[in-house]
């Protein structure tokens, strides 16, 4: 293969197509319609069925694809983690966009993304995946349609590809340490430097360096907030640590405040981002850090 070859693969995809003079994008939704020539069985199965966009694609010529998942399918979850399957290319030519008239008007529902995120075997850093786990296994009544909650683990290309739908607001859920009592619960407004040159890892987790990778790739939510536990203790995975799969007493106690906190802070920017959407629809940017709330 030659130079050329990996300098197109490098290339950045368009940030959206144009369909029947409509812009599309990551968040659109679009009618399936593959052409014949080549359709397969599950071109076949999925015509005229309404899809996501969740990303726009290039191949290694320069031309873009639309990366969806289908608006019904009860495992869309696994089409955004990228599993075959629950993903599908198609080019523009073989969509047509979903023009509502609430859409036109700009009254889109608003989305949120709860991101819990950690390593469950670093003790105390798997804080943020065991407070979304408790959500997801009760999904509170207050918690108001539109709130996706996901347990993100240690995938990061995987969240940096989630921030590129049309959320208006992410809230991740993490342990961090900062100096606190341990259990203690601080609500973060963080600032993102203009740093370039983010390193990819594919199975690492720095909140910062995935905002800087989604960035990067598109977009960043208009409003970004972290929810973070004051760990017992930091592991960081070497060799001479142990495997710990549980969260100390203090961190332990602090995640059913914390889920509620997560309905609340999660309620606010709903009704926050509903009374002041974006028209532009362009990249977030993520404000200086502001005074934290501490419980």
């Amino acid at each position: 293969m030659t130079m050329d070859f990996w300098a197109r693969m490098e290339r950045r995809g368009p940030g959206t197509v144009e369909v029947d003079g409509v812009p599309v994008g990551p968040g659109s939704r679009v009618r399936l319609r593959p052409r014949s020539s080549r359709a397969d069985i599950f071109d076949l199965a999925l015509a005229g069925r309404i899809a996501v966009v969740e990303a726009v694609e290039q191949d290694d010529e320069g031309r873009p694809h639309l990366a969806v998942t289908l608006e019904d399918d009860p495992g869309r979850d696994l089409g955004e983690a990228r599993l075959p399957g629950h993903r599908f290319f198609y080019t523009a030519e073989e969509v047509v966009p979903v023009v509502e008239e609430e859409t036109a008007a700009g009254d889109r529902p608003v989305r949120v993304l709860v991101a819990g995120i950690g390593n469950i075997f670093l003790g105390d850093d798997g804080f943020g995946v065991e407070v979304v786990r408790r959500l997801t296994q009760s999904r509170p009544p207050e918690l108001p349609a539109g709130v996706d909650v996901v347990d993100f683990g240690i995938r990061g290309m995987d969240l940096a590809y989630a921030l590129q739908r049309d959320y208006a607001a992410v809230l991740f859920v993490d342990a961090a340490p900062r100096g606190e009592r341990p259990g203690t619960l601080t609500l973060l407004e963080p600032r993102l430097s203009d740093e370039g040159g983010t390193p990819v890892e594919t199975h690492g987790m720095d909140p910062v360096q995935v905002l800087r990778l989604a960035r990067e790739l598109g977009r960043i939510p208009p409003r970004v907030l972290v929810l973070c536990c004051e760990p017992s203790a930091v592991l960081r995975g070497t060799p001479d640590e142990d495997v710990l799969v549980e969260l100390s007493a203090p961190v332990r106690t602090a995640v059913d405040d914390a889920a509620r906190m997560v309905v609340s802070v999660a309620a606010d920017l709903v009704a926050d981002a509903a009374g002041e959407a974006d028209p532009d629809g362009r990249p977030g940017e993520i404000p200086e850090e502001k005074g934290s709330a501490r419980r």
